[in-house]
């Protein structure tokens, strides 16, 4: 069988294009959704998917009304031939049933992993730029404020109050109260506030 998919970005925009070129293909069933593409939930593409059967076929009138990034294409694709159903874009004229179709994705997921080992390489380099800077990288603890260490110290002297209520209090998870007072121990601050920090 072949099942059609069709998305429009907004509600005021109209599908009928796309239906009518998937009609045209002899789509038996379409599914539409209305809404951005980068949007994580788009319950009639799930309902295409669930409806798929072996040996069926998913068109779209384009890659770019399936998918929000060439990644989730590439993980598209390799869920339906798991599932032993084939893609086929209509504008782009491409279809994983064909050699040239299977080349193609070929070649997509090989630009994926491209892209992908691209982001890691400057995300380390961004790392080791903050480090040789002497930033910290990513959010501030909470510790870094003196005005915390002296709240998280004063309820740790509390025996009435836990050590997971004391987290909870300033803001952090018990396994950061733990890394930075060791043992619970109120005198045992194993960190440095910050210069800004009052």
């Amino acid at each position: 069988m072949l099942v059609g998919y069709a998305r429009v970005s907004t509600v005021d925009q109209e599908p009928e294009y796309q239906v009518r070129a998937l009609e045209q293909r002899g789509c038996s069933r379409i599914f539409t959704d209305r809404g951005s593409g980068r949007a994580k939930s788009r319950p009639q593409l799930d309902a295409a998917l669930d409806f798929l059967r072996r040996g069926d076929t998913l068109a779209v009138w384009k890659f770019d009304r399936l998918a929000r990034s060439l990644r989730h294409l590439i993980d598209l694709a390799g869920e339906l031939e798991r599932r032993q159903c084939e893609l086929v874009s209509l504008t782009e004229a491409i279809d994983t049933g064909s050699p040239g179709g299977r080349l193609v994705f070929a070649v997509f997921g090989a630009m994926a992993e491209f892209e992908a080992d691209l982001a890691r390489e400057r995300t380390r380099e961004a790392h080791k730029a903050a480090r040789a800077a002497g930033k910290r990288w990513g959010r501030p603890s909470v510790f870094h404020d003196r005005k915390t260490v002296q709240v998280a110290q004063a309820l740790l002297r509390d025996p009435t109050v836990s050590r997971a209520e004391v987290a909870r209090r300033v803001g952090c998870a018990p396994a950061t109260l733990r890394r930075w007072f060791p043992r619970g121990d109120p005198a045992a601050f194993s960190g440095r506030v910050r210069k800004d920090g009052q």
